[in-house]
């Protein structure tokens, strides 16, 4: 079998923002499965929950805050497959 991708599972705590980074090279798409907060893509935000999907492209500037009572839960899928020397943390 050979795998393209790499998922995680991120869990961002209320009041938390996770660290601002992008990826060189590749593509990520954010699912959310609990919760709710905002997505920052280079200059651009939006309120994010559960159930939507976030497409990211390469090399974009982004991180999410969670703004909701609860912890928000997330899929990261990344394509071609997340690599350490890819991440770029800003």
């Amino acid at each position: 079998m050979n795998i393209r991708y790499s998922i995680a599972h991120a869990i961002v705590k209320p009041g938390e923002t996770t660290l601002p980074h992008k990826l060189k090279t590749s593509t990520e798409v954010y699912y959310v499965l609990h919760g709710e907060g905002i997505i920052h893509i280079d200059e651009e935000s939006a309120e994010v929950h559960s159930g939507q999907a976030i497409y990211i492209p390469p090399n974009t500037k982004q991180y999410i805050q969670n703004r909701g009572n609860s912890d928000l839960k997330l899929l990261c899928i990344v394509y071609p497959m997340w690599r350490i020397e890819d991440e770029e943390v800003l």
